[in-house]
C-alpha cells in the first residue's frame, strides 16, 4: 500500500505551507514603503523630530559608549560572551532539531505500525459473511447491526490504545451523527481535526496517508494538543466508502523536547557564564600589569622619576615589568644628567657673562681712548680702530642677551606689569626702526591704531619684542614695505609685523625661534645681532602669558604675530588677528578661483605693491591709502586664528654650547631670524 502525505490547510495548527505574493504584489508593497519613508524624511516636522528622539536615545548611550572605547577588559568579556552565547545557541539548536527530528521518526514509526494492524482488522471484520435470518426479527437484527457495525469498530480499535490513540471514522456523503454513515470518534475526539486537504487526499487516494495536526476535543477536560493522524479508505460490510483515521497524540514526545530545551538552556547560559568568567579572570591577569605599567608612565610623564612597577613571577608579564623598570630606571639617570649638565651650562653661562663684565669695561674705555684718536692714525689702524668698536658693540650686545637668557633660564625673570597702550610702544619702535629703514629703502606702515589697544604688560619687555620683528622685517623686507597691524577682540590684543621678502621655507617657522638659529647663514648682515633676538622675544611673551608665532611662504614674505591678554594672567583663547595674511599666495589664489569672469575673462584681485615714494614716515606714519580697520566680529575664543601654531619650547635649545663657540668666533654670520 502506498505511503503519502499531506500538508494542513493554511490556517490550521501545523500548517506548513503558504502562498507566495506575486512579484507584482511584492514591487507594490516595496514601492509603498520606499514612498511612506520619503514622505516621512521630507516631511517638515518629522526630521527634527527624529533627529530629536535620535538625539535623546543617543544621550544614555553616551557613557556607556565611552566606557566601551576605554575599557579592553570589558571589550574582550563582552566579545567572549557573545561568541559563546552564539555557539551555544547554534548548538542548541542543532541538538534540539536531531531529538525532535527522533522523537517524531520514532514516532511516525510507531503510528504506521499500530494503524497498519487496525487498518487489516477493520477490512477482516468487513469482508466477514453475515449471519442469514429467516424471520422479521432476525431481520431487524441484521439492520441494526448494520447502522451499529462503524461504531463497533471504532469502539472495537480504539479499546486496544487507551490514552494512545483515537479512532475516527468518516464518509465523504454524511455528515450526520445519527445516520448509519455518519462520523463516529473515539474519546470525545472532534472530527473537525481531520483537516480537509488530508480528507480529499484520502478519499481520492489509495494509500495511507499523514500529517501532523492539532488534535481537538469536544468536551473542555482536554485543551487542543499536537498530534499525528494517519488514515485510509476503506469499505464497510455494505461495500461504501469510508474514511478510517488513527490520531496519535504526541504530548509526551512534546513534553520530552520541553525537558531538553529546558536543560540545554540550562546547560547553555551556565556555560556561557562560565566562559564570561573565566574570560574576565584571563584578562585581568593580563590587563592589570598593562594598567598599572600606564598609570606608571602617566606619573612618570608627570616627572615623578621614582615610580616603578610591581614585578610577580618569571612569566612574560614579570619581564615587561622588569624591562620596564630598567627603562624608567635609565631614563631617570639620564634626565638627573641631563638635568645636572644644563645647570652647569647655565650656571657656565652666567658666570661667564658676569666675569666678562669687568675685562669688557676695560676694554671698551682703551677701545672709546683709540677710537677718539683714530685721526691721528694712518688709513689702516683708523680702519682697525672703527672695526674694534663695532666688534665690541656686538659683543655687549651679546653679553647683555646671554644674561638675559639666564636669567630665563633659572626663573629669576620678573614681570613688572601695568596698563599701557601699545600704540605708544610701536610709535617708540617705529621711530628707532625709521633710519634702518629709509636705508633699505623701506616704508613702515601702522594699520589699526585709530582706537586705543591697552593691554596689562611690561612696557619694556613688549618694545623689546617688537623692535626685534620690525628691525628683522625692515632687514630682510627686500626694499618692500613693512606694515603693523594692531587689533583687539575680547579677552586679547595682537600686533602682527608683515613684511614681503625673502620669507620662510617649509618647516622653519617653528625654527626660527631656536637660539642662534638663522635662516640663510650666507646672507649679510648691516646692523649685527648675537642670534638671540627671537628666542629672548619668545620668552618675552611666554612671560606674559601669550604667544609669539611666526608664518611664512618662500619668496612671499612672512607674518610674525605676538598675542597678549588684556589682564595679565587671563589664559588666551585665540587672537583677533590671523596668523596668515589675507594677501598670502594661498589666499589670493582661492580668491581668484571664485571671482566672476567678464566677458570671458577672469578678473584677478592682485596685491597692491609698494609706493615708489620713499620719503620718511613721521610716528605715526601717514600712509597713502585709507587705513583698514581691525577686524570686528573675531571670536576670541576660537582656535589661535588661521591654523596658528602655539610654537613649543624645544627641548634641546638651552644653551647649546658648542653654537655659543661658534657664535661668538664667527664674525660674519647673519641675524638670527
Amino acid at each position: 500500500m502506498p505511503r503519502s502525505s499531506v500538508a494542513p490547510k493554511p490556517g490550521e495548527p501545523g500548517v506548513r505551507t503558504g502562498r507566495a505574493a506575486g512579484p507584482g504584489h511584492d514591487h507594490s508593497r516595496f514601492g509603498r514603503l520606499l514612498q511612506g519613508g520619503r514622505q516621512l524624511q521630507d516631511s517638515a516636522p518629522g526630521g527634527p523630530i527624529l533627529r530629536l528622539v535620535a538625539r535623546w536615545v543617543r544621550r544614555p548611550l553616551l557613557p556607556a559608549i565611552r566606557l566601551w572605547r576605554r575599557n579592553i577588559q570589558l571589550r574582550v568579556v563582552a566579545t567572549t560572551l557573545l561568541m559563546s552565547l552564539g555557539v551555544v545557541l547554534l548548538l542548541g539548536l542543532v541538538v534540539i532539531g536531531q531529538v525532535r527530528n527522533g522523537l517524531l521518526d520514532a514516532k511516525g514509526r510507531a503510528a504506521q505500525s499500530q494503524a497498519a494492524g487496525g487498518f487489516a482488522v477493520a477490512r477482516e471484520k468487513a469482508n466477514a459473511p453475515t449471519r442469514p435470518g429467516g424471520q422479521d426479527g432476525a431481520a431487524t437484527d441484521g439492520r441494526t447491526a448494520r447502522s451499529s457495525w462503524r461504531s463497533d469498530l471504532v469502539e472495537q480499535l480504539a479499546s486496544g490504545g487507551q490514552g494512545a490513540f483515537n479512532v475516527v471514522a468518516l464518509s465523504a456523503d454524511s455528515e450526520d451523527a445519527g445516520s448509519s454513515r455518519g462520523p463516529r470518534t473515539s474519546g470525545s475526539v472532534d472530527f473537525a481535526s481531520i483537516p480537509e486537504d488530508l480528507r480529499e487526499a484520502v478519499d481520492k487516494g489509495t494509500g495511507t496517508y499523514e500529517t501532523y495536526i492539532r488534535i481537538k476535543y469536544n468536551n473542555n477536560e482536554h485543551e487542543p494538543e499536537p498530534g499525528l493522524v494517519v488514515g485510509t479508505r476503506l469499505n464497510d460490510i455494505e461495500g461504501n466508502p469510508y474514511e478510517l483515521y488513527y490520531l496519535f497524540p504526541l504530548a509526551q514526545e512534546e513534553q520530552s523536547l520541553s525537558l531538553v530545551r529546558g536543560t540545554l538552556a540550562t546547560a547553555g547560559l551556565f556555560v556561557v557564564v562560565l566562559l564570561g568568567a573565566i574570560a574576565w579572570l584571563v584578562v585581568r591577569q593580563i590587563v592589570t600589569p598593562v594598567r598599572m605599567a600606564a598609570g606608571i608612565a602617566e606619573r612618570l610623564s608627570a616627572g615623578r622619576l621614582q615610580e616603578r612597577m610591581k614585578v610577580t613571577g618569571e612569566d612574560d608579564i614579570a619581564r615587561l615589568g622588569e624591562a620596564f623598570n630598567k627603562m624608567a630606571q635609565n631614563l631617570q639617570l639620564k634626565i638627573q644628567q641631563l638635568e645636572e649638565l644644563s645647570r652647569m651650562q647655565r650656571r657656565f653661562v652666567s658666570d661667564v657673562s658676569h666675569e666678562l663684565r669687568t675685562p669688557l669695561t676695560t676694554v671698551r674705555m682703551a677701545a672709546d681712548v683709540i677710537h677718539e684718536a683714530r685721526i691721528d692714525f694712518d688709513p689702516v689702524t683708523a680702519r682697525s680702530a672703527e672695526l674694534l668698536g663695532d666688534q665690541l658693540d656686538r659683543f655687549e650686545s651679546l653679553l647683555s642677551d646671554l644674561l638675559e637668557i639666564s636669567r630665563f633660564d633659572a626663573g629669576a625673570a620678573a614681570l613688572e606689569a601695568e596698563p599701557i597702550d601699545l600704540r605708544e610702544v610701536v610709535r617708540r619702535v617705529i621711530g628707532g626702526a625709521e633710519p634702518l629703514a629709509e636705508r633699505k629703502g623701506s616704508r613702515i606702515r601702522v594699520i589699526g591704531d585709530e582706537q586705543p589697544v591697552v593691554a596689562e604688560a611690561d612696557a619694556r619687555r613688549v618694545e623689546r619684542v617688537l623692535r626685534n620683528l620690525v628691525v628683522n622685517a625692515v632687514e630682510h623686507g627686500e626694499g618692500r614695505d613693512v606694515v603693523v597691524r594692531m587689533a583687539a577682540a575680547g579677552g586679547a590684543v595682537a600686533i602682527a609685523v608683515r613684511d614681503y621678502g625673502v620669507g620662510l621655507k617649509p618647516g622653519e617657522a617653528t625654527r626660527v625661534f631656536n637660539r642662534f638659529w638663522r635662516a640663510d647663514p650666507a646672507r649679510a648682515r648691516t646692523t649685527g645681532g648675537t642670534g638671540l633676538g627671537l628666542s629672548i622675544a619668545v620668552e618675552d611673551a611666554r612671560l606674559h602669558g601669550g604667544w609669539l608665532q611666526a608664518w611664512g611662504e618662500p619668496g612671499g614674505g612672512s607674518q610674525f604675530r605676538l598675542t597678549l591678554p588684556r589682564t595679565a594672567d587671563e589664559p588666551l583663547r585665540g587672537s583677533p588677528i590671523p596668523l596668515e595674511p589675507e594677501d598670502s599666495r594661498q589666499n589670493r589664489e582661492r580668491a581668484q578661483s571664485v571671482v566672476p569672469q567678464t566677458n570671458g575673462h577672469r578678473l584677478a584681485s592682485v596685491p597692491a605693491q609698494p609706493v615708489t615714494d620713499r620719503s620718511r614716515l613721521s610716528v605715526p606714519p601717514a600712509a597713502p591709502v585709507p587705513p583698514r580697520k581691525a577686524p570686528t566680529g573675531v571670536n576670541p575664543a576660537a582656535l589661535p586664528g588661521s591654523g596658528a601654531r602655539v610654537v613649543a619650547r624645544p627641548a634641546g635649545e638651552r644653551h647649546d654650547e658648542s653654537a655659543q663657540q661658534v657664535s661668538l668666533d664667527r664674525e660674519d654670520t647673519t641675524r638670527g631670524r
